[in-house]
């Protein structure tokens, strides 16, 4: 598994869930009667809310990439020549259907012959 930079946000949300899960379950056997806290706890979980969405529409940041330096290229041993190259280049550019059909003629059918495709 590649490791990967830790998320914030998605680790925060997961953290509060968990809280306000423990919460429930905390007073589901204890009768704590904190209306104040309750008021305060929705508060905070929409704070982070709208933290979680600011995070989510900001742009990110693009990994600083460093430029690549071109190398001076001289000739080396097996290159084409560049006539050749530009012949190669040509062929790859020209029409694949022209070429075909330059190469593999139709023949044309006699009246008593059936046509062969």
């Amino acid at each position: 598994m590649k490791a990967h930079r830790t998320d914030v946000v998605s680790l925060g949300f997961g953290v509060v869930f968990m809280l306000v899960a423990a919460w429930w379950a905390l007073s589901e056997v204890i009768d704590v009667k904190l209306p104040m806290l309750s008021w305060t706890v929705a508060g905070v979980l929409i704070l982070l809310g709208m933290v979680g969405l600011l995070g989510a529409i900001r742009p990110r940041r693009a990994e600083v990439r460093q430029p690549v330096q071109a190398e001076a290229v001289g000739e080396t041993p097996g290159d084409l020549p560049p006539q050749m190259h530009a012949e190669i280049v040509q062929e790859l550019l020209a029409d694949p259907a022209a070429r075909f059909h330059r190469e593999h003629p139709v023949e044309e059918a006699k009246p008593d012959e059936p046509r062969r495709d």
